[in-house]
């Protein structure tokens, strides 16, 4: 099973490098059911992988420009917080309840994915700028600092916590939030991932053993898996390629709820974490909507 497990790690880095994200998705199961890792140290394994899996991927999308490294780099600087509380709150969290987090962000993930990601509207029509600043560098499309820091870091804790979220989280947030086109977007989202996770990382290692011949290997066969992925992006329909495998996360996450609730409503304080993690997802879903609506009403006005 352990070498299944690594064989199949290479479509952890064609995700990586054909989405710009869903990695994690397929890692933390792959070690959980496939190695027969623990739960926290699946989660760990796999921040480390997809750490230096997306770190790998980004340097093709930098050769070609699809890096914005202001906004990628304060988003991740505020995501590593995040993400390396996550990973030491982990720590004192049953590892059925953190599996039951992980298939929540898998099924908020899946309808992300079937929906579809959407460009950033255009931006409204400006003054032209005064002949004495023209030459100065454009700044369009940058996040607000405020901004980059409240999303990182609540990216950031999702990911360290549950070793999921990342890459659908913050693409949608540079799309609708920062105006960035979805080439970019991908590319500037795998240098936050790649932050985002090592933090998450360093903040179980100081709780979880892990086996480091398997996440070598993991590690190695999911880097290969990345650049194939970046290679294939001019021949595969993105998008097409994005909805099936939502449709594909949608059923893995249904089945590891089906797995693993039963064990956690066992107890009267799963039944609460059950019930806060729904709730929460719904806050989640119902903030993305508004901020849709916001971003949307100067385009309809300008029309």
């Amino acid at each position: 099973m352990i070498a299944l497990a690594v064989a199949l790690a290479v479509l952890v880095g064609v995700l990586l490098g054909l989405l710009g994200g869903g990695g994690s998705i397929l890692a933390v199961p792959l070690l959980v059911y496939v190695a027969g890792l623990g739960a926290k140290e699946a989660i760990a394994t796999s921040l480390l992988v997809v750490g230096v899996t997306s770190l790998a991927a980004v340097g093709g999308h930098a050769r070609a420009g699809r890096v914005r490294w202001r906004t990628g780099l304060l988003f991740g600087a505020a995501a590593m917080t995040g993400a390396y509380l996550g990973g030491r709150l982990g720590a004192y969290i049953p590892g059925s309840w953190l599996l039951i987090g992980f298939a929540v962000m898998m099924v908020a993930a899946a309808a992300a994915m079937i929906h579809g990601r959407r460009e950033a509207p255009p931006v409204p029509a400006t003054p032209p700028v005064p002949a004495a600043t023209s030459g100065a560098p454009p700044r369009a499309h940058e996040l607000p600092i405020v901004t980059v820091l409240a999303e990182g870091v609540g990216v950031g804790l999702v990911t360290g916590l549950v070793g999921a979220g990342g890459g659908f989280l913050v693409v949608p947030a540079l799309v609708l939030l920062g105006g960035l086109p979805m080439p970019i977007a991908v590319g500037t989202s795998l240098l936050v991932i790649s932050m985002n996770s090592f933090a998450g990382f360093a903040g179980y290692l100081a709780s979880v053993r892990i086996d480091w011949g398997l996440a070598a290997a993991v590690t190695a066969v999911a880097v290969v898996g990345s650049l194939v992925g970046a290679r294939l992006v001019r021949y595969v329909s993105v998008e097409s390629l994005r909805r099936g495998f939502g449709w594909f996360v949608l059923l893995a996450g249904g089945g590891v709820l089906a797995q693993e609730m039963p064990r956690v409503l066992l107890a009267p304080a799963g039944l609460v974490v059950a019930v806060l993690l729904v709730v929460l997802l719904a806050a989640r879903s119902s903030a993305s909507a508004r901020r849709s609506r916001v971003v949307e009403a100067p385009a309809r006005r300008t029309t």
